[in-house]
């Protein structure tokens, strides 16, 4: 072997090297990348058990609200529409006072 194939040798084997290096180096780097991703999918995860709980409160309580002002509302404004001194009206009272004391006896 002369010299000059030796010093080619040398020079391919530190090029190879260098790639080796570089791969390493990637391959590294691309496994803390992971790490991370993974790690904040996790906490994404189980974040969203408790923001589901939430956004399915949120939706309940909008739900009974609505669903209760509407029957409220639509049954006061029949109630003050309607006249006042007549036997259904008498009657709608009547039957309310005796509701409201059972459930204070009850």
């Amino acid at each position: 072997m002369n010299a000059k194939s030796a010093t080619t040798m040398d020079a391919e084997s530190r090029a190879d090297e260098s790639v080796m290096q570089s791969m390493a180096d990637a391959m590294r780097d691309a496994a803390s990348t992971a790490s991370e991703h993974a790690a904040k999918a996790r906490e994404a995860v189980a974040d969203a058990g408790p923001r589901a709980l939430r956004t399915m409160s949120r939706v309940t309580y909008t739900s009974a609200y609505v669903i209760s002002y509407g029957i409220v509302y639509a049954t006061v404004f029949v109630a003050q529409s309607l006249p006042r001194e007549n036997a259904l009206m008498h009657g709608l009272h009547d039957g309310a006072v005796a509701a409201r004391d059972a459930l204070k006896r009850g």
